[in-house]
């Protein structure tokens, strides 16, 4: 599973509005850095932030930590609404 599949299973799994979730991977100038940019309905955006930021947190440790098993590559996650 790629980093992008990850990701979006991630958030699938604590949205409502599954169908608004969208998920890609844009490049970056730095060699080493994968980008993914994560867009949900404006209704789901608290659920995938979470309190304090924490479920962001999460995911981007959990996708870094797969990162880092594969490519060994640092991950910028971007969370932002429709």
């Amino acid at each position: 599973m790629d980093l992008v599949e990850l990701t979006e299973m991630i958030v699938k799994s604590l949205v409502q509005n599954e169908d608004a979730v969208s998920v890609k991977e844009f490049p970056t100038e730095e060699e080493n850095v994968i980008l993914i940019q994560v867009m949900v309905a404006d209704e789901d955006m608290g659920r995938v932030i979470g309190k304090e930021g924490r479920y962001a947190n999460a995911i981007r440790t959990l996708v870094q930590a797969s990162s880092s098993l594969k490519d060994n590559k640092f991950v910028k996650i971007d969370i932002d609404k429709f």
